[in-house]
């Protein structure tokens, strides 16, 4: 039963400091700007089932990386809809797409400068409502992100190189995963019981 992909991307820090045998920072980690703020470290990319919510692909790359590139990475050859962020712009050509194909099953939340420019119409409360629901749907992506940062406590990286930390990624999204799969248990018909 696979209806779709959700795809995200979150920054984990590395230590940024030079006080080692070495004098200088993990060669593999980067940093990258995300607001007006600096971030040095790796980035684990997800793709989490549409449907039930839990991680089928992880991959881990520099920080630097831009979160569209690995979408054709994360996403399972017989998904029927791929769902991501204003950062996936332009997700169909990772895809293998062409551009406003009728066809398409990337489904990208709009930019929102653009939508604020628009005027007040009847277009403009459309294309709200239509980005809530994309929302909802990509909300269950963020799932597994908490379960590592803030109920495993795993905010920076443990060890020096991508390898070692996908490894540990790789474990823990899988234990993430038997921690959300108990929320899975209550859907039946399409409807979640607690």
């Amino acid at each position: 039963m696979r209806e779709g992909t959700i795809v995200d991307a979150t920054i984990v820090a590395a230590a940024p400091s030079t006080k080692n045998k070495a004098k200088q920072r993990d060669p593999e980690m980067k940093q990258t700007k995300k607001g007006n703020q600096w971030y040095f470290g790796m980035k684990a990319h997800i793709g989490v089932d549409a449907v039930t919510g839990l991680t089928h692909s992880v991959a881990a790359t520099s920080a630097n990386v831009a979160d569209v590139t690995m979408a054709g990475a994360l996403v399972r050859e017989d998904d029927k809809r791929v769902y991501g962020d204003a950062g996936y712009t332009g997700m169909w050509k990772h895809l293998g797409e062409e551009k406003d194909a009728p066809d398409s099953k990337c489904y990208v939340a709009a930019k929102r400068c653009a939508i604020k420019k628009m005027d007040d119409s009847p277009m403009k409360t459309m294309l709200l409502a239509i980005e809530k629901a994309k929302a909802s749907i990509r909300a269950k992506v963020e799932h597994p992100f908490h379960v590592i940062k803030n109920l495993f406590g795993y905010r920076k990286v443990r060890y020096k190189g991508l390898a070692k930390n996908q490894a540990q990624l790789f474990s823990l999204f899988g234990l993430a995963n038997l921690v959300l799969s108990t929320r899975c248990e209550g859907q039946i018909d399409g409807a979640i019981t607690p």
